[in-house]
């Protein structure tokens, strides 16, 4: 029988954004190789702006963290990013084993495999796809986040999730147009009974906090707004929605939305463009996105969108080839 490589618990490297850190994080645990490690990059002039691209004192770039493990590599390192993509090439030539997520806009040779969106044109010999972001939710997943805020239980149903992130170049929708999606869904609300549980995003203008308090004012609700409500109960609106709203920005929200077994539908999706549209698509013909906004009607059980498992295998498999 062939010898089996038995990896040892991998580094995750990020910038420390939220949304990087979520993916290579939810990847590692995902391995089930043991508790990963965890290295925020502090980035300097001019490796930052190079990144990912090849400069020389590459590996004194990016931190004394970086520079410590440069000396004593990991066998195997997860990155997110394009500092984070430098980064693992410098580990890489001290004889670490490396895993990008996300385009580093460069060739893909430089690292031993890249996770990419398949809504990304990326692709090679080394380069894995999925259809969104990884993330960590799964049914245990959601059974902690309803564990966690088990008082979200006794509000009344349906209860409708609301996750609204912020505009981008992809999804450049304006304040009033949110405002009204607001509106609307408090008169469904008002109109069937039930409850909302709303979040934001850093990413979200702050007039916006207001427009959300205020169009749910009177209902059965949980809102939280950036850093001024305590701790994020995102897993327990997810874990505990009957449905859920998605704003059109945001493929890790939209992703994690598709990963609950309930129905998904996105708010002003027509607002999309580029990559975000096709990601739409692929979410509807894979039954997984309402076609309509805000009808609810679902025949059959709802199939979640879960590909981190998936991609996980094909990592293994690749490390062990």
């Amino acid at each position: 029988m062939p010898h089996v490589k038995q990896w040892t618990a991998p580094l995750t490297i990020t910038d420390g954004r939220a949304g990087n850190v979520r993916q290579a994080v939810a990847l590692a645990s995902a391995l089930k190789l043991g508790a990963h490690r965890p290295l925020v990059l502090e980035p300097r002039a001019p490796w930052k702006w190079a990144a990912p691209r090849w400069l020389p004192g590459m590996a004194d770039g990016f931190g004394p963290g970086l520079a410590a493990l440069v000396a004593s590599p990991p066998e195997l390192a997860i990155g997110c990013g394009r500092q984070a993509a430098g980064a693992l090439r410098a580990l890489r030539r001290r004889g670490s084993t490396v895993v990008q997520i996300l385009d580093p806009r460069i060739s893909p040779r430089h690292w031993d495999l890249v996770v990419v969106p398949e809504h990304d044109r990326l692709r090679g010999e080394n380069v894995l796809t999925l259809l969104g972001s990884l993330n960590p939710v799964n049914d245990d997943w959601l059974a902690l986040g309803r564990a966690a805020f088990a008082e979200f239980g006794t509000l009344p149903g349906p209860r409708t999730a609301l996750l609204v992130g912020g505009p981008t170049a992809h999804a450049p929708w304006n304040e009033a147009d949110m405002a009204r999606v607001f509106q609307q869904v408090a008169s469904q609300v008002r109109a069937e009974g039930g409850s909302v549980l709303a979040t934001t995003s850093r990413r979200t203008p702050p007039a916006l906090v207001g427009a959300l308090r205020s169009a749910f004012a009177g209902l059965p609700q949980v809102i939280w707004g950036d850093g001024g409500d305590g701790v994020n109960p995102y897993a327990g609106l997810l874990g505990w929605a009957h449905r859920v709203v998605v704003s059109p920005d945001s493929v890790n929200l939209l992703s994690e939305a598709c990963a609950t077994r309930v129905p998904v539908c996105v708010a002003l999706g027509e607002q999309a463009q580029g990559r975000m549209v096709v990601f739409q698509q692929a979410l509807r013909a894979r039954g997984r996105l309402q076609e309509r906004w805000l009808e609810w009607g679902v025949e059959g059980d709802v199939v979640p969108l879960r590909e981190t498992g998936r991609v996980a295998k094909q990592v293994l498999e690749r490390l062990a080839g």
